[in-house]
């Protein structure tokens, strides 16, 4: 599912895409999405991109002179499960093709699409990032903290971390991948109450004996919780995908086989017992390594099936189950 990196990669491959291109024509959408559609046409403009946390906006700018004259239009898109920017030829659209941007160019002429296969991506007109959102984990780092620590009396952080995390509110970029890694870096028990865990973060303070850069070499050496938060979705830019390939992101298992295998060395884990309670939600982890016992709601962990090892219950009158490719069963 794309995050807060995979948006931003987005809006950066979509800024190096257009660049220099000129669109043309009225904005198509496909007669299956039920999103809305997009009343913009002109005979030339021109497409940019920005993202902040789990959203992207595109902004469509008419050239000096273009007809008929009119201001520029902005959509909000949210990917979904599945949502990506494609540019592909007009003549071979790729499929699930659901908004498409014509270039005004015949050799050969392109098309911006946005892509969809599971068709839970959204666009809204206007070009307001839904209000509900905090500050972007990667672009607005400070005002992302200061609105935590902040609101540490919302109800919200009387759930456990691992849930919290999640709450777009507070955490705007945060997914499922960068929880794992980041509760995983500093041994946070998944469990652990969100307002216990953060609290600390209200009384820590550098000395003021420390010179600005011994400041900076602690902070980086030493990251907290929130710092992570701004951190390592930093590093999925920078080692993940490269803005020029001909997809906005890169799909979830080949960005953990690349995270796997380059800087990050295999450090890319989940928790045991997080794993367990992402399975029951239908939600995709890598596994790793056993936790020490302490670090675990209750105090301890018994190993259970792996991963794609757990035997779903039989239920009385229903034919019996198959196992599937990797063990686990299907009907």
């Amino acid at each position: 599912m794309p995050e807060g990196p995979e948006l931003h990669l987005a809006s950066r491959f979509v800024n190096l895409a257009c660049r220099g291109l000129v669109f043309c024509g009225a904005v198509e959408k496909s007669p299956v999405s039920r999103n809305p559609e997009v009343p913009f046409e002109s005979s030339a403009y021109c497409i940019s991109a920005t993202a902040r946390g789990k959203e992207l906006r595109l902004t469509l700018s008419p050239l000096p002179g273009a007809q008929p004259a009119r201001e520029p239009l902005a959509l909000v898109f949210r990917f979904g499960m599945t949502g990506s920017f494609q540019l592909a030829p007009a003549e071979a659209l790729p499929p699930h093709a659901h908004l498409r941007f014509y270039t005004a160019s015949h050799a050969p002429r392109l098309a911006l699409c946005f892509v969809d296969i599971r068709r839970f991506g959204r666009w809204d007109l206007g070009g307001e990032w839904q209000p509900d959102r905090g500050p972007c984990v990667l672009l607005e780092y400070e005002q992302f903290r200061e609105n935590v620590l902040r609101n540490l009396a919302d109800k919200a952080f009387n759930r456990p971390i691992c849930e919290a995390l999640l709450d777009q509110r507070f955490f705007n970029g945060i997914g499922n991948y960068l929880r794992a890694e980041i509760l995983f870096r500093l041994r946070i028990p998944p469990f652990e109450k969100a307002r216990t865990v953060l609290e600390d973060l209200l009384h820590h303070r550098l000395s003021p004996e420390l010179t600005l850069s011994q400041k900076i070499r602690a902070k980086l050496q030493n990251p907290d919780l929130l710092e992570l938060c701004h951190l390592v979705p930093k590093e999925v830019v920078q080692l993940v995908s490269s803005p020029s390939t001909s997809a906005g992101w890169v799909p979830a298992s080949h960005r953990r086989q690349r995270l796997w295998a380059r800087s990050w060395g295999g450090r890319l884990r989940c928790l045991p017992s997080l794993a367990a309670v992402l399975q029951c939600a239908g939600d995709e982890l890598l596994a790793g390594p056993e936790w020490p016992h302490h670090l675990v709601s209750g105090g301890s962990w018994t190993p259970g099936p792996k991963r794609g090892q757990i035997q779903k219950k039989e239920i009385p009158g229903n034919p019996p189950r198959t196992p599937g490719r990797n063990g686990d069963t299907r009907g």
